[in-house]
């Protein structure tokens, strides 16, 4: 996660020269923001405003907002941003107090939204929510503001619209990601890898390769994907080099299929009934990007082995073997360490100590014929120096 800006930065990115005074606009003249980087995915148009409305409901907590108001009323410092656009003025910030106003002011748009819950509000309340505060101002006046805001400020979106916001400034506004970080405070380089991770969704989804919205958890983890494309074995499985993230299109046209393969493995399908293997960033992508380094690892999840069983397969017999000659070792080394105050004289416990002894002489006798059957010149050196030592 980015690191917070600090209070200089905080008070530069929010101060904003007004072009007028805050004025009163109708509540009926204040449009939802159909290119809100939350709804993203989503692909309204400015008439889907109860569409809108229903996923802020459902999906931003307006509920909260809905009750503080009924509560305490609307602050009057609580400004709504807006831009005109097609003759309509577009609320930009301020989304989910716009939303709340509108409920409490409609019982019919409640009903068609699903929201339940919304109290009753008494008339004098009703009427001083009729009109609200609004600066007007154009996208990219406001680009700072919101970016510092939601992307690294106090009010965080989730990694997805953060990423979508990043990619429309640098796309529609000109401005390359370095200005981006520096404007709103990022000192950790989140603004890069957002944007590479949402360049390489995107590709995704225009080859055909993956559609978000099959994604098999509800809320959609995009942070595996732009994490993930931080890690060399999974940047090699796609063939992307350091050049290529300043394309459009920066997996190579001949590595789509992996693409594809990439994000059921990272987000799974619910069409295709499909869980996917990275559950949690740790361990589950580092183990991924590990597989994707070798051709049995990769095989492996080609045919549908757990993660955990590819990973074994990647690593093969040698490695696993010392691996888990270190862990016994250690193991044992922690039981000895208890005996004197945790060992009370148990029969269950000192048979299963029996055993482990005659496990490990069975793994030396085993490692020893094989170390006499191969004549390895440096174990037959050693036993001879042993033997000399006697």
């Amino acid at each position: 996660m980015p690191r917070k800006a600090d209070q200089s930065k905080v008070k530069d990115a929010l101060r904003l020269e007004p072009p007028v005074a805050p004025k009163p606009v109708s509540v009926e003249d204040l449009y939802l923001d159909p290119k809100n980087p939350r709804l993203a995915e989503d692909n309204f148009g400015i008439e889907d405003q109860v569409q809108i409305l229903k996923v802020l409901w459902k999906e931003r907590a307006v509920n909260e907002i809905v009750n503080s108001i009924a509560a305490s009323g609307y602050w009057p410092q609580e400004v709504l941003f807006a831009v005109r656009e097609g003759g309509k003025l577009v609320v930009v910030e301020g989304n989910r107090r716009l939303s709340a106003v509108k409920l409490l002011l409609s019982r019919d748009l409640q009903r068609e939204v699903g929201a339940t819950g919304v109290p009753n509000i008494v008339k004098s309340l009703r009427e001083s929510l009729l009109h609200l505060p609004v600066m007007e101002y154009t996208r990219e006046e406001l680009w700072e503001y919101v970016g510092f805001k939601h992307v690294n400020g106090p009010q965080d979106w989730d990694s997805i619209a953060k990423a979508e916001y990043i990619a429309r400034v640098h796309r529609d506004y000109g401005h390359d990601l370095e200005k981006i970080a520096n404007t709103i405070g990022d000192d950790n380089a989140t603004v890069k890898r957002l944007y590479k991770g949402f360049t390489v969704l995107q590709q995704a989804e225009r080859a055909g390769v993956f559609d978000r919205k099959d994604s098999w958890k509800k809320k959609f983890p995009f942070s595996h994907l732009w994490t993930g494309l931080g890690y060399s074995g999974i940047q090699q499985f796609l063939g992307i080099k350091p050049e290529d993230w300043t394309k459009t299109n920066p997996v190579p046209k001949e590595r789509i299929p992996q693409l594809g393969e990439l994000c059921l493995w990272l987000f799974g399908s619910r069409l295709r009934e499909t869980r996917p293997m990275v559950m949690s960033q740790n361990p589950d992508l580092r183990s991924l990007d590990e597989v994707l380094r070798t051709k049995d690892g990769y095989a492996a999840l080609r045919a549908k082995l757990p993660l955990a069983v590819a990973l074994k397969v990647s690593r093969g017999d040698k490695t696993l073997l010392r691996e888990a000659i270190i862990q016994a070792d250690q193991s044992l080394r922690e039981a000895l360490g208890y005996i004197p105050t945790g060992y009370g004289g148990e029969i269950d416990i000192f048979e299963r100590a029996k055993g482990i002894h005659s496990l490990a002489a069975a793994i030396r006798d085993e490692m020893s014929r094989f170390n006499e059957r191969s004549a390895a010149p440096s174990f037959v050196r050693r036993k001879k120096g042993e033997g000399d030592a006697h």
